[in-house]
């Protein structure tokens, strides 16, 4: 039996349908809320803004904070001055994931609950009590902050999140793929097998696995057109709710490995790389947790899945192979300092982390 598993399963309260956002006054009755911070962005913010209309009626005192555009300490301390200057007792986060994650982040720090609506189907940061932490410039912290305090409550509308660009839609359909193919060769190992939570989050996984190789395409497409379909509201819910409850139930054993520790050593070391979004550098970062384990027969049957959606494979189609070696090397030590990486069921040293990244560049070059 473990005895260092952490189970935390996700929001208190879920909804994602037409006319959700309607519920989110129950929500804060509940809390007794009186006074609100409402944490935005922009552009986002103007599309979710006329669905929030109960925010026009509210009995509290509202007040608003637009963030900085990422998840820094500096944009934590920014919403913790904000809390205190107004006596705030509930917050909502209104925008995509690294929006979310600062939201979480600074309720963790001012000991306040708060509610999340996601207007974004990119990545699962509106379920997880974590944080992906950056610095204003975009660069990687390389580093994540975790928490114990879950969120009051997610609820989002389908019809807000369609109206997002299609590109961070597969971005986040590829960092939901890393759920399965980071977690799998962890979870099989034999005195895991009995474990329920475990077994519940490789379920999950391959849940998530399945769906979007299987759905992708169409839901995509529906997006395009602006179409909220079965399809489309199956997928969306995969990234942002369903995808979450992977690493909730698994902690570090299903959370995350080596693609995503690539994904926070090329954003920290490789500032090119900060043209590209999450999801898609942890695209990247899958075909690299998989030439770890030389697992080239199951890169052959992602490629036509990658291709199609266009996804990177390579640094070298990305555009950012570092030319200087002292470069690489430092990408892999960044690597190999990651306990995560090391649960993987194959001998990590920086030797074999740096013979994956090549020989991925040459295989890439050659397919």
């Amino acid at each position: 039996m473990l005895t260092d598993l952490k189970v935390k399963v996700g929001p208190q309260f879920y909804r994602y349908h037409e006319g959700a956002l309607a519920h989110i006054p129950e929500l804060l009755q509940e809390y007794q809320a009186k006074r609100l911070l409402i944490v935005h962005g922009s552009i986002s913010w103007q599309k979710a803004q006329p669905k929030l209309t109960f925010i026009n009626e509210a009995p509290q005192d509202v007040f608003y904070h637009q963030y900085t555009g990422e998840c820094s300490y500096y944009g934590a301390n920014l919403i913790k001055d904000q809390v205190e200057a107004h006596h705030i007792d509930f917050i909502i986060g209104v925008g995509g994931g690294k929006l979310t994650d600062l939201v979480g982040y600074a309720a963790h720090l001012t000991n306040t609950p708060f509610g999340v609506v996601p207007t974004l189907a990119s990545n699962c940061a509106p379920w997880t009590p974590l944080a992906v932490m950056y610095k204003e410039n975009g660069e990687s912290e390389g580093k994540s902050e975790h928490f114990l305090r879950q969120a009051a409550f997610l609820i989002t509308d389908p019809t807000l999140v369609i109206d997002a660009p299609v590109s961070y839609f597969i971005a986040g359909l590829a960092d939901t793929l890393a759920k399965w193919y980071e977690s799998e060769t962890i979870l099989a190992q034999p005195q895991l097998q009995h474990e329920p939570f475990l077994q519940l989050a490789g379920y999950t996984a391959k849940l998530c696995e399945n769906a979007i190789v299987s759905q992708s395409k169409q839901a995509i497409q529906d997006m395009e057109e602006q179409k909220v379909t079965e399809e489309f509201i199956h997928l969306s819910e995969i990234v942002f709710a369903v995808a979450g409850l992977v690493g909730g139930l698994g902690d570090k054993y299903a959370r995350n490995a080596a693609a995503h520790a690539m994904h926070d050593a090329i954003s920290k070391y490789l500032p090119a790389s900060h043209q590209f979004l999450h999801g898609e550098k942890v695209a990247y970062g899958i075909f690299y947790q998989l030439a770890i384990e030389e697992r080239w027969t199951v890169i052959d049957q992602l490629l036509p899945f990658y291709r199609e959606l266009q996804l990177p494979m390579s640094l070298h189609q990305m555009g950012i192979y570092p030319e200087d070696p002292q470069v690489i090397d430092q990408l892999v030590a960044f690597v190999d300092s990651k306990e995560k990486v090391h649960l993987i069921p194959v001998s990590i040293t920086k030797e074999r982390l740096k013979k994956a990244l090549l020989d991925l560049e040459n295989y890439i070059e050659q397919v």
